[in-house]
């Protein structure tokens, strides 16, 4: 039987046959992410819950002996070069953007940063808002720092492939997606201060309790560097400051009727009540499943946390609305939007038997043709583990 072709070995053979059947020095391994809850908070020095996918990108990396980064990509079946030291902000467009950018992030550090071949290859849906980019960044980050001998630790590596994405792609996100491709666990969320930086596991088998977390990818257009999520950011900003708080994330819930009182604007009075909501209903999550509830509780939290989004922050499109409405119908016990909006997947929370996967993936078909959209792509998620080196040369 003839093994099915994977990322990694598909990277693997486009590195062969991109740079003239040389072998890479190694393959390595970064999977995306969803996040359970905790939308628009991480930037907001709040607290977020993602997973890592199965789902992710390959890197078949070699070191050179200069300062030139070639990079071979399968899915676009072209190869770019850029010398790292002509790398700077507004300097590489697209999608080499976002592997430049790491090795401009990792000189920026001070570490001898040499020139790389590579070849990726990955399995996640490009703009799903599963953070393919993340993905990436993370992969080449993890090979650069094996191969460099840095020494960096992930949340170093994290910060680095958030500066490429912030500096060199120019999209203005939060370091979520960077640490859950790098810290993420087999059958765990990962619960993030996005503040501290300080990571907790959280028990997350919903198989033991016979469930399954259902992805649902809406095929909207799904793009951050744009004005919409910058304009969220901006309001953030705005709302800390007029309440004179380093960030969202100093306003408990406690608090929030006064906040809001304090703020004449009523988009700026929605945008931070999002925010300081979706906190709380994040540690609510943690609290509930750190003390061995029945994940089923978590679903009026996912429901409540996509109604926010989609009043308060703004940020959902028809089909996502559609999509979580339709889960929901279905029997669902939660959905909502996950990932930065304006497009992306939806998340529910469904029975693991598969007549009730099937319904509720029928369910969502059905109301998606009702509404004139594109049919959606589905599939269960599993926790999985963060990024690896998978493969090295031989050596000898």
């Amino acid at each position: 039987m003839t093994d099915v072709p994977t990322p990694v070995s598909r990277a693997r053979a486009a590195f062969r046959k991109a740079f003239a059947g040389a072998e890479p020095d190694g393959c390595w391994w970064a999977p995306g992410r969803v996040n359970l809850i905790g939308e628009h908070t991480d930037y907001n020095d709040g607290f977020v819950l993602p997973l890592a996918l199965a789902q992710g990108v390959a890197a078949a990396v070699r070191v050179r002996a200069d300062d030139v980064l070639r990079v071979h990509s399968r899915q676009e079946d072209s190869t770019r070069a850029v010398r790292l030291a002509d790398v700077g902000p507004g300097t590489v467009e697209g999608w080499l953007g976002y592997v430049a950018g790491v090795g401009w992030a990792l000189a920026q550090r001070g570490v001898d940063v040499r020139g790389l071949d590579v070849a990726v290859d990955g399995n996640i849906p490009i703009g799903a808002g599963l953070s393919s980019s993340a993905a990436l960044e993370c992969a080449v980050a993890l090979a650069w720092n094996d191969l460099g001998g840095f020494g960096l630790d992930r949340n170093a590596l994290a910060a680095a492939a958030r500066r490429a994405e912030n500096d060199i792609v120019g999209a203005p996100t939060g370091v979520m997606d960077q640490m859950a491709s790098l810290h993420g666990r087999a059958g765990s969320l990962m619960f993030l201060d996005t503040r501290s930086l300080g990571i907790d596991q959280v028990p997350f088998d919903l198989a033991a309790h016979g469930l399954a977390l259902l992805v649902i990818d809406s095929r909207a257009p799904h793009a951050l560097v744009d004005g919409e999520y910058a304009e969220r950011r901006a309001s953030c900003t705005r709302g800390a400051e007029a309440l004179g708080v380093t960030a969202l994330r100093d306003v408990g819930v406690a608090e929030l009727d006064d906040a809001l009182a304090r703020l004449s604007d009523d988009t700026l009075r929605r945008r931070v009540r999002h925010v300081v909501t979706e906190n709380e209903r994040v540690l609510e999550v943690v609290r509930l499943l750190s003390s061995g509830a029945d994940p089923r509780e978590i679903g009026p939290l996912m429901t409540r946390s996509h109604a926010s989004m989609r009043y308060d922050f703004e940020i959902t499109v028809p089909q996502v609305d559609t999509a979580a409405e339709a889960a929901l119908t279905a029997g669902a016990y939660g959905a909502r939007m996950t990932g930065g909006g304006f497009g992306g997947c939806v998340l529910a929370l469904v029975d693991a038997d598969a007549d009730a996967v099937t319904n509720t993936e029928e369910a969502v078909a059905r109301a998606y043709a009702d509404a004139g959209f594109r049919p959606p792509t589905q599939f269960v998620a599993a926790a999985s583990d963060g990024a690896r080196r998978v493969t090295m040369r031989p050596r000898g």
